[in-house]
């Protein structure tokens, strides 16, 4: 606390006294200070950002110019025919600020609109080169420079950092073998198992397209109709739905992907990126304040924790799957909707994630950082996860249309320890890159880029009766893992706050809706169903639940 004069609020005079004391006292108060007190007042590192840059200039400031580099005389006045006359058309400086500044939004991303990124580096710290021959992991000790954005889900770019909602964890890796994106989400699982769901789920979690509010009808709606939901949204409404900041939470690539060895031999993996830091969450009282007081408490927690050099780290692991044990699992292993129990499939350490370097400017870094699935590197590969699969357009489709055909040559996408990225690829939007006269078609007799037949995948075995349909899952148990989750997972406080969450998230939601919600989670546990009946009725809802239970 600061030491000099205490100085006592009241509602009436905002300081103890008459009104005649108010300066005075605040003059004593000040002088009062020590040097000591004063450093204690410092602002954190992102208030200070712009303190911090105007220290780094030596000397004069630069001369302000044109984007086209010429200077500017005076940037305070338009051009105009006499004091009162109207603009002049040939004002160029007004035209090249008024013209960019039209034009330097874009598109924001139609889900994780709002996000925090870092940079720093990937160190293997165990071999797994007899599980896939990517150069990544190649040999201890290695480091590869990385990215990571991490992003809430739901909410537009100005929502709030403390919103109950999964986040996203995505990692870009800059490897000499072109870019791998292991994009992912702090959550093993995710609330379908079939891509073609995916634009109706996030519609639900968006506004309704009539009254523009969020709407806990659509919400619930779409949840309660597809039960594979349940796991996530158990997990979305515990501790774990708000985690306190980006630092203290796991990340998950959650898919399934193929790992290949330099021996053409496969196994199926996950991957997972535990907090160094420990978990820890915000009930939702305190993040509701943050909400209100500190909207963009995640952004400015990880921008701070680096500036002052306390550098976020994540310990990386792999599970892996035989193709035998895949065959003969009890659960499909490539839905995203289950977990692959630790006790069967344990965790293998690989590496660390270390964040060390904020970002020097948000849009170009972070905003216009674009992740991709369906980047991989040899030795990593896509498995028939539906979602996974899916994924695989939608990622590159949605970068083309926000930041362009050639979003790769970004200096915060390309695969820049490619020395010079060689393809037929060639013009669209802001191009940076002509590949030095190569020719732009294949085949051809002029020394154009050829393939690489020792990166071919081995052969995956179909089922010799499989027909292209749509299929519908068949027998899949999308409340055994909850029932899990709900007993061993939550201690009895855990348990008591996940019903409250859902209690006050059901309440807006239609009655026939509610009760078909209930009894869904009445199929993970009696106790769970009866607990969210009771605490629905407290708050005035009365329903009519019945059908089977776990326990029955």
């Amino acid at each position: 606390m600061l030491k000099g004069a205490s100085i006592q609020w009241t509602p009436t005079y905002g300081l103890t006294g008459s009104k005649n004391l108010f300066i005075p006292q605040i003059i004593a108060y000040y002088s009062n200070c020590s040097s000591k007190d004063t450093a204690e007042m410092a602002r954190d590192p992102a208030s200070e950002q712009l303190n911090e840059y105007k220290k780094s200039v030596k000397g004069d400031p630069p001369v302000l110019l044109t984007g086209n580099g010429a200077p500017i005389a005076d940037k305070t006045a338009s051009l105009t025919a006499g004091p009162r006359g109207p603009m002049l058309i040939q004002d160029f400086v007004y035209l090249d600020e008024m013209s960019h500044f039209d034009r330097e939004r874009i598109p924001e991303r139609v889900v994780h609109a709002k996000g925090a990124g870092a940079f720093g580096y990937f160190e293997v710290t165990h071999d797994i080169t007899k599980y896939t021959k990517a150069k990544v992991f190649s040999k201890i000790g290695k480091r590869t420079p990385i990215a990571v954005r991490f992003s809430t889900v739901g909410g537009e770019s100005g929502s709030a950092d403390t919103v109950r909602d999964p986040r996203g964890f995505a990692v870009k890796f800059y490897t000499e073998e072109g870019i791998w994106d292991l994009t992912g989400n702090n959550t093993p699982i995710f609330f379908i198992k079939d891509p073609l769901m995916f634009p109706s789920f996030i519609h639900t979690q968006k506004r309704n397209p009539t009254t523009h509010l969020k709407d806990m009808d659509m919400f619930w709606d779409f949840l309660s109709l597809r039960p594979e939901s349940t796991h996530q949204v158990m997990i979305l409404f515990s501790d774990r739905g708000i985690p306190d900041g980006y630092r203290r939470m796991n990340g998950y690539g959650s898919h399934t992907f193929k790992l290949v060895n330099d021996k053409n031999e496969f196994v199926w993996c996950k991957f997972h990126y535990k907090t160094d830091q420990g978990i820890q969450n915000l009930l939702a009282e305190k993040a509701g304040q943050l909400a209100s007081t500190d909207p963009d408490y995640g952004i400015r927690d990880l921008y701070n924790s680096i500036a002052d050099k306390k550098y976020p780290t994540w310990t990386f692991y792999i599970q892996v799957m035989t193709e035998a044990q895949a065959q003969s699992f009890k659960w499909n292993p490539f839905d995203l909707t289950k977990i692959w129990p630790h006790k069967d499939f344990p965790l293998i350490p690989v590496g660390k994630l270390v964040l060390d370097r904020n970002p020097q400017n948000y849009f170009q870094d972070v905003e216009q950082l674009a992740f991709d699935p369906a980047h991989m590197v040899p030795g990593i590969e896509a498995s028939p996860d539906k979602m996974l699969q899916g994924r695989l357009f939608a990622y590159g489709d949605t970068h083309r249309h926000r930041l362009g055909p050639n979003h790769l040559q970004l200096a915060v996408n390309c695969p820049y320890k490619q020395l010079s990225i060689m393809n037929y690829q060639r013009d669209g939007l802001m191009p940076t890159h002509n590949q030095n006269g190569a020719p732009n078609y294949y085949p051809n007799s002029f020394s154009g880029p050829v393939e690489c037949p020792a990166v071919r995948s081995p052969p995956i075995k179909l089922s010799a009766d499989a027909v292209a349909d749509r299929h519908q899952p068949v027998n899949e148990d999308d409340f055994g893992q909850v029932t899990t989750f709900w007993r061993q997972v939550l201690d009895d406080g855990a348990k008591t706050r996940l019903v409250d969450n859902m209690v006050n998230s059901l309440m807006g939601a239609s009655n026939f809706i509610i009760e078909r919600a209930v009894r869904n989670f009445s199929q993970v546990d009696v106790d769970l169903g009866k607990r969210l009946t009771e605490g629905l009725r407290k708050k005035g809802k009365i329903i009519n639940v019945s059908g089977k239970s776990a326990n029955l």
